[in-house]
């Protein structure tokens, strides 16, 4: 993509096919959270940035960008545990409905109900290429479906049980399970983590992956996530933290195992993708010994 020095007006977008670029708007500032949902762009504006402007950029990513139909402004942040956020229509189709694909997989959602980043995708192949022959899986705070049902189209699993609180995102995740062909691959676990969490326990069901792509909220859900494992079971955790705080999230995680008496062994740590400046998604591999 070329850099826009001087005139935001003047966009040369050369790669139609980017889920997160940056766009220089003048030597100082940039347009730095730009993602690209099916044929709906997410554009997040330094605060500087005029309703004038806003709309000038809009009209001229549409002209140079065929594959996008409805661009948006995505306004404040990412708030609750449900992950919603307020946009606003900026230029093109009136719609907020997604259809997206990734990792040999189809999924569609409204940007308006449910969570969705694509910068996660690989995030996701990666974890599913870690699943085993035969593995049960579980997925907390599963959205619409996207590392649920990476899992279930792209690994040997046996099952993959899939939880999510948001009723909105729930309708839309029986659908993609629909969509994608993945239903009896698949065990749907609508509802609060906690609550399923202690039936489960009671029918002594284990896990032998946990995947916790977890919403900004100071509950780590590890005691859950404990209370759900067994000799072996590999966890892939997330959370968001400065690049100085990763020794802080590492040593709660192990604080947390040992409350609930359990030991553990920090396979690996990754940056997933930054959120904010001097902020990152971590994610934190390890196993229960």
């Amino acid at each position: 993509m070329e850099k826009i020095k001087k005139n935001p007006s003047k966009l040369n977008f050369s790669n139609p096919s980017f889920g997160y670029n940056k766009v220089e708007v003048s030597p100082k500032r940039k347009i730095n959270s730009f993602d690209l949902l099916g044929n709906i762009a997410v554009v997040k504006f330094p605060r500087e940035f005029s309703e004038r402007k806003k709309k000038i950029f809009a009209k001229n990513l549409l002209n140079e960008v065929k594959a996008i139909k409805t661009v948006i402004e995505k306004v404040g942040k990412i708030k609750g545990r449900l992950r919603k956020f307020d946009f606003k229509h900026l230029a093109g189709e009136k719609t907020s409905e997604v259809l997206y694909k990734e990792n040999n997989c189809v999924f569609r959602f409204n940007l308006g109900t449910s969570y969705f980043s694509s910068r996660l995708s690989n995030e996701r192949k990666e974890i599913a290429l870690n699943i085993e022959k035969d593995n049960n899986v579980l997925v907390m705070f599963a959205g619409v479906g996207p590392y649920s049902i990476v899992i279930a189209k792209n690994s040997p699993a046996k099952k993959v049980f899939s939880n999510e609180i948001n009723r909105e995102a729930n309708k839309y995740f029986k659908l993609n399970m629909e969509l994608n062909k993945v239903k009896d691959k698949i065990e749907f676990l609508p509802g609060d983590i906690k609550k399923i969490a202690l039936k489960m326990k009671e029918s002594k069901i284990k896990f032998d992956v946990i995947v916790m792509p977890r919403p900004q909220l100071k509950d780590s859900f590890l005691k859950e996530a404990f209370m759900l494992s067994m000799k072996g079971t590999k966890i892939f955790y997330y959370a968001f933290c400065g690049m100085d705080e990763i020794s802080l999230v590492i040593e709660k995680i192990k604080q947390e195992a040992k409350n609930n008496k359990r030991k553990i062994k920090i396979n690996q740590w990754k940056k997933a993708g930054e959120i904010a400046p001097y902020k990152i998604r971590l994610r934190v591999d390890f196993i229960v010994i």
